[in-house]
């Protein structure tokens, strides 16, 4: 695999010179701060970014993330309008190189937790999701609820503005079934593929988080049955998924290596991490650790190799521990630690093969 490490730009606290020093760090993933839905991304935009990580010794990797548009996703009728310009990003990504774009097709919510400090029994706080909080709750309360509590950072997934926005966007989806946001996925896709395959760029689809209802919206990247459908939509090399352990995982009812195995050739990104369930949708996450949570990532890692993975990869969330200032979920010490663990699955695993 190729270890990368999540980055948010200058203001991100856990800056490039940290990242460099941990071992065998191939590069970051980022994103353009401050690029909004539907905007498109120029080449002097992302050559600038690539400038900043390869004077570091490192590889601007993928891009995590190029949003799509709420018109996209709702089916508008002037969804073609944004099509067009993230076409414009996709082929000015692929003239620089930049080879893998992670995105997501959730409506309204990007992702969700309960509580974002919940506090572990060692003192290290960390997100959870608690579905009983959800069903005593409105939308609109649930992003008062998250958006209160990120301690002055801007969450990742969660543009500016979309508080405010609410009720707008609530109008913007209403009578969206899961078979009409396929359909508005497969017709982005069959526009946005073959630009993706004249420019050597894959897409990388990004799983529900969590991976079940809520709020009665609906989920299309929640499970085998659906991510399937979504890869099969569009045949090709570059319609894939980015494989997020934390996120299929908070369901005990997917089970990952398997979902690992029907995915060859498909998974062009790969986020680890790991996640203890509590309860009926109600989970955690934990540290990275197969003891501290309820998946085996040894097997999973395993999983990887078996299918021949060697794309990018990246410790996922992580605890807030030591501490630290950091953004939800994205802190330097305990990503670290995980990376590094993640790291000595993958020499186990190619040790025991000889």
């Amino acid at each position: 695999m190729k270890w990368t490490f999540r980055w948010y730009g200058q203001d991100d606290p856990v800056s490039l010179d940290k990242i460099r020093q941990i071992p065998n760090m191939y590069g970051v993933v980022g994103t353009l701060v401050g690029k909004l839905p539907g905007d498109i991304w120029t080449i002097d935009e992302i050559k600038g970014l690539q400038q900043e990580v390869e004077a570091k010794g490192m590889k601007l990797a993928g891009i995590e993330s190029v949003s799509v548009h709420d018109s996209i996703k709702a089916g508008t009728s002037d969804r073609d309008i944004y099509i067009e310009n993230y076409k414009e990003t996709v082929r000015n990504l692929g003239k620089c190189g930049v080879g893998v774009i992670c995105y997501s097709f959730k409506p309204i919510f990007g992702w969700a937790k309960t509580n974002l400090n919940y506090q572990l029994p060692d003192g290290s706080f960390t997100l959870e999701y608690d579905d009983a909080v959800v069903q005593q709750i409105e939308p609109k309360q649930m992003y008062g609820l998250i958006s209160g509590q990120t301690s002055g950072f801007q969450l990742s997934g969660w543009e500016p503005g979309r508080l405010e926005r609410f009720n707008e966007l609530e109008a913007m989806y209403e009578g969206i079934t899961e078979d009409k946001l396929f359909d508005n996925l497969k017709y982005f896709l069959e526009r946005v593929i073959p630009v993706c395959e004249e420019v050597g760029v894959k897409m990388a689809i990004h799983p529900d988080d969590p991976p079940f209802d809520m709020f009665e919206y609906p989920r299309i990247t929640k499970n085998k049955e659906d991510i399937l459908k979504i890869v099969n939509a569009v045949d090709s090399p570059c319609n894939g998924v980015t494989f997020c352990t934390g996120s299929y995982g908070a369901n005990p009812e997917n089970d990952l290596v398997d979902m690992i195995h029907a995915l060859k050739g498909k998974i062009h990104f790969a986020h680890l991490r790991n996640v203890k369930i509590l309860g009926h949708r109600h989970f955690l996450e934990s540290a990275h650790l197969s003891s501290e949570g309820s998946l085996d990532m040894y097997e999973i890692v395993k999983a990887l190799d078996e299918i021949g993975f060697d794309g990018i990869a990246r410790p996922d969330h992580g605890r807030t521990i030591w501490g630290e200032v950091a953004r939800p979920g994205y802190g330097l010490y305990d990503r670290a630690m995980g990376i590094t663990y993640l790291q000595g699955l993958e020499e186990a695993v190619e040790k025991a093969k000889h």
